[in-house]
Formats: C-alpha cells, structure tokens, sequence
C-alpha cells in the first residue's frame, strides 16, 4: 500500500515555471517506479514522464521532455517535476502514481 500526497500546483502565466512534489509513504516506496500524469478537464487522464528506483527515466514524448524534468530524492521520498515553458494547454490536475494508486492531485493553471 502507498499513499502519495502532490503539491507545488498554481497559477502561471505562460512562459512561466513551477516545481510540483510528490511524497510517497509505505513499505518500500524507494523501490518503487513512480509517474506524473495530468487531466486535463473533460479528458482522459495522461502519462507524462516517470522514474526507477535506480533514477532512469522515460518520458511520454521529445516535447514533455524538452520542458519537463522528473526526478528523485530518496532521502526524502519525494518525487519532483520541474516544469518550464509552460503552455496554456498544461492547464490540468496533476498526479503522481505509484502501484496504480493516484494522489489527489493538485492543480496547474497557465494564463495565456
């Protein structure tokens, strides 16, 4: 069982950057691979990027990952997204995952 908890959502013009976090408790959370998904409202939820216990990296396409960067600090089982050159159409929740257990997401709003 895991229990993850996001935060770092805002609101941003276009252009702008923000950093969202997502701490992870349970058994073993090092060991586990953890994603970014977004929703977009009225949309199906979507992969974004995701990370190994060992801090290899995929990401859903060249254009998330020219602008996003995933990434891990186990010390603190916590799992970051830097987002840069944000979008009108990043406006979304946004959730971490992990075993197929969502957080409850937290909200990113780009102004154009």
């Amino acid at each position: 069982q895991v229990n993850l908890v996001e935060s770092g959502g805002a609101s941003v013009q276009a252009g702008g950057s923000l950093r969202l976090s997502c701490v992870g408790s349970g058994r073993n959370f090092e060991k586990l691979v953890v994603g970014w998904y977004r929703q977009v409202s009225g949309k199906e939820r979507e992969f974004l990027a995701a990370i190994t216990p060992t801090l290899a990296v995929t990401y859903d396409s060249d254009s998330v990952r020219a602008r996003f960067t995933i990434s891990r600090d186990h010390s603190k089982n916590t799992i970051y997204l830097q987002m840069n050159s944000l979008r009108p159409d990043g406006t979304a929740m946004y959730y971490c995952n992990a075993l197929g257990t969502f957080g409850r997401g937290n909200q990113v709003t780009v102004s154009p």
